[in-house]
């Protein structure tokens, strides 16, 4: 056991020496470190949001644990929300409002804390609408590039602000903050009826179709994503996989045929931050309203 002082907490790491990322020797005490440091750059975008627990005890090479239920040998200070669950029935989920609890979720082997895309203040009202793109097996190299630059084209024309990450995996991840004026169903309704458009507009390359039978070799513009309980891995948050890459904020003009969406890791992130600033800093997270970029949306169709 080791104590990591965050603050004014002195918060417990079991096991520090273990190693989750063999290959790359990072362990747990050093991935509760890379937590601390870029914490208060990350905090404002978990805040208020119930976070599901990616936890990997055995390292990621072992058996991945899905956890949404704070155990009971939580600390009191960590944040925790009840939610109601609409198959029945309630659960308690974490909350990390502040570093500290993002370097004890570390500490319990939580390599990719994923977030709800609303919070806690109002948990039916998402302040977060996200499309996720991941490359097809088979399609245009150049089709990832079409898909985040089209999104943003198309949000832009009807007034919204978006922001654009890696997924840490192989794709990108366009998100706008709204508002929390629309329920779930509206913000689902609203991002597949602006993915028809920009699927229109490039009908070779892109596609909405759901069925993987039925898109061919084109790009999926998944936004299955902006729905009630639905988590996306937060940003900065590290990713289980060899080299250990962050799902990191970029700015527009890095989102290129020659980028790696893995190219960004827990071991350059820092430096990254440190050369070139968050790319999310400026961003207003006040949101806007859908319901007035509906009106727009429709209004040039």
């Amino acid at each position: 056991m080791t104590t990591i002082e965050v603050g004014r907490t002195e918060v417990e790491v079991p096991n520090p020496d273990k190693e989750l990322f063999p290959a790359d020797g990072i362990t747990k005490r050093g991935l509760a470190d890379y937590y601390r440091q870029v914490g208060e750059v990350m905090v404002p975008n978990v805040a208020g949001r119930p976070v599901h627990m990616r936890r990997f005890p055995n390292g990621i090479e072992g058996k991945r644990l899905d956890q949404k239920q704070v155990p009971g040998h939580f600390p009191d200070w960590i944040g925790r929300v009840q939610i109601e669950r609409r198959s029945g029935g309630a659960i308690t989920q974490a909350v990390c409002n502040d570093v500290a609890s993002l370097v004890y979720l570390a500490g319990q082997a939580c390599i990719t804390p994923h977030t709800w895309l609303s919070r806690v203040r109002s948990l039916e009202h998402p302040d977060l609408l996200v499309f996720d793109l991941d490359p097809s097996e088979g399609g245009r190299p150049d089709a990832l590039v079409t898909a985040a630059h089209g999104l943003r084209e198309a949000l832009e024309q009807v007034d919204l602000e978006p922001a654009v990450k890696s997924s840490g995996s192989r794709g990108f991840h366009v998100v706008v903050p709204l508002d929390g004026s629309a329920d779930f169903d509206e913000a689902r309704s609203f991002a597949r009826a602006l993915a028809d458009v920009v699927a229109g507009r490039h009908p070779d390359e892109l596609t909405t179709e759901q069925r993987k039978d039925k898109r061919g070799r084109r790009l999926f513009l998944d936004t299955l994503r902006n729905a009630y309980g639905q988590t996306v891995v937060a940003p900065y948050a590290v990713r289980a996989r060899p080299g250990a890459p962050v799902a990191a904020p970029l700015t527009w003009d890095e989102v290129n045929a020659g980028f790696d969406p893995q190219g960004v890791t827990m071991r350059n992130v820092l430096h990254r931050l440190e050369r070139r600033g968050d790319p999310w800093q400026h961003l207003d997270r006040r949101g806007c309203s859908l319901r007035e970029a509906r009106q727009r949306l429709a209004r040039s169709e």
